[in-house]
């Protein structure tokens, strides 16, 4: 079976999120399952520069934005097809942001020619091959879904996947001119969207099936405060929407042999996790000996993220005698609260405001709790990234945390399953209750050595999901793996 992925990022091409950390992955697990997939992507300047010399291309004469050419090449051990196209792509900087801080103007033309050479592609085929579905990621591959239903020639079938509804990818209706989009798509059954050209809602219009990060993400976005105005489109559409967990790459997040770490360990000899826990507080300058645990974050800095009512119930963590590692960047209000919050209390709140890559798995390896408490989160990978390195998850019950994460409830310690905490509803005083939960446990060190072990036990690969997948794939296309 042969599967055409689009996506505007993969690691370890080009990434800006977790999307990436998915597209990169998924491939290797559907690899073992028979599948062949093959990832198109923008032409940006780092992808361009991991092509290998044994290339096949093709041209496309009238594409959004211009000419261009597809380039079939692998590129950082991917089978990958680059959109080449320099004047949609070769940027510096942020991928869909420009230096004044604003999307790019062009957007609509960038992701519109990668989705229009989507479903050239699909339909055509590059170098003698054509998928037998195409597998679309986000709003930036949306359009695929509608130029191939509106097309005139016959096409494969197409899945959607939903990685956050927030983001829509919404132009006004003179788009649809250099879009190539057909008068007949702008309705409310169609591409239109509020009086706007929507690339998301197109996908969840025209995709053959929908797919969502998690099931619990699956069963959000049927309601209003979740669905973004998307709600009713979704629930339309119940029967062809599935939650499918996201996993993680085992080997790139593996504490037996991460090189990015202080100390190699696992859930059979976890002693040495102690090691890194020193060398994250050196990196972090703060107290090792302070008597509560070390919670880290690894995240955007967004409201999204509910990182406004960690600072909020700051002040309790602290006075539990626990510690905070902090890393990210996002609003500058949040960065700047976070800067002030370690020039208050130095040696228990650290703060880097950017990202760094190896100390994010330092960070994974070396602290004792990680704190996700997002007031909406799709699947989450860093919880997930948590429970691979024993590093235990506080998070809020919502999409995919509420899915991955067992709560150490009394019902849940009593049969021994519990592998983090939760709380709900999203606001400060059940956080800091959390909070609490953890702090107590932490101090019953044979109750946290169990529940660490535990953790890293926890399946949280592609396997279970990559099968998920390959199931959808063929009882559309009727091609089995």
């Amino acid at each position: 079976m042969k599967v055409l992925c689009v996506a505007s990022e993969c690691v370890p091409l080009a990434k800006t999120g977790g999307l990436a950390d998915v597209v990169g992955a998924l491939p290797g697990a559907l690899a073992q399952l028979g599948v062949e997939v093959r990832v198109l992507m923008p032409g940006y300047p780092a992808v361009k520069a991991t092509l290998s010399e044994d290339t096949e291309a093709c041209e496309f004469a009238r594409l959004p934005g211009g000419r261009a050419r597809a380039i079939s090449a692998q590129a950082a051990g991917l089978d990958a097809i680059v959109l080449d196209s320099p004047r949609l792509f070769d940027r510096p900087g942020n991928l869909y942001v420009g230096p004044d801080g604003q999307d790019w103007p062009d957007n609509h033309l960038r992701y519109g020619a990668l989705c229009r050479a989507a479903a050239t592609i699909a339909v055509s085929g590059i170098g003698g091959w054509r998928p037998d579905v195409v597998h679309l990621h986000d709003w930036q591959a949306g359009l695929t879904a509608a130029y191939l239903k509106l097309g005139r020639h016959p096409a494969p079938p197409s899945v959607l996947t939903i990685h956050n509804i927030a983001f829509q990818g919404l132009f006004p209706p003179k788009v649809m001119r250099p879009l190539q989009l057909p008068e007949r798509g702008f309705r409310a059954s169609g591409f239109e969207f509020f009086g706007q050209v929507g690339f998301l809602k197109a996908g969840l219009v025209y995709a053959d099936r929908i797919t969502t990060v998690s099931p619990a993400y699956a069963r959000e976005l049927t309601r209003p405060e979740f669905g973004m105005g998307l709600e009713g489109v979704i629930a339309s559409r119940r029967a062809e929407v599935q939650g499918i967990l996201n996993g993680i790459d085992l080997d790139l997040w593996n504490p037996e042999s991460d090189a990015n770490i202080a100390a190699r360990y696992s859930a059979e000899a976890p002693a040495r996790k102690a090691v890194n826990r020193l060398a994250l507080a050196r990196s972090f300058n703060l107290d090792a000996d302070a008597p509560g645990p070390m919670f880290c974050v690894v995240s955007r800095l967004t409201r999204q993220k509910g990182l406004d009512l960690l600072l909020e119930i700051l002040p309790r963590l602290i006075a539990r005698g626990a510690c905070l590692a902090l890393l990210g960047s996002g609003d500058a209000d949040l960065e700047n609260a976070f800067r002030t919050a370690a020039a208050d209390h130095p040696g228990r709140v650290g703060v880097v405001i950017g990202w760094d890559e190896p100390l994010s798995h330092l960070m994974q390896a070396g602290a004792d709790a990680i704190v996700v408490p997002s007031r909406f989160e799709p699947c989450g990978l860093t919880q997930l990234y948590g429970l691979r390195y024993g590093t235990l998850p506080v998070v809020s019950r919502t999409g995919g945390l509420g899915d991955t994460v067992i709560d150490a409830n009394e019902a849940a310690l009593r049969a021994g399953v519990a592998t983090g905490f939760q709380f709900s509803p999203v606001s400060a005083l059940p956080l800091a209750d959390a909070i609490d939960r953890a702090c107590d446990a932490f101090a019953d060190k044979r109750l946290w050595s169990t529940m660490t072990c535990r953790a890293m036990r926890q399946p949280v690969g592609w396997a279970a999901s990559a099968e998920a997948y390959a199931r959808i794939y063929s009882e559309l296309s009727g091609v089995t793996a």
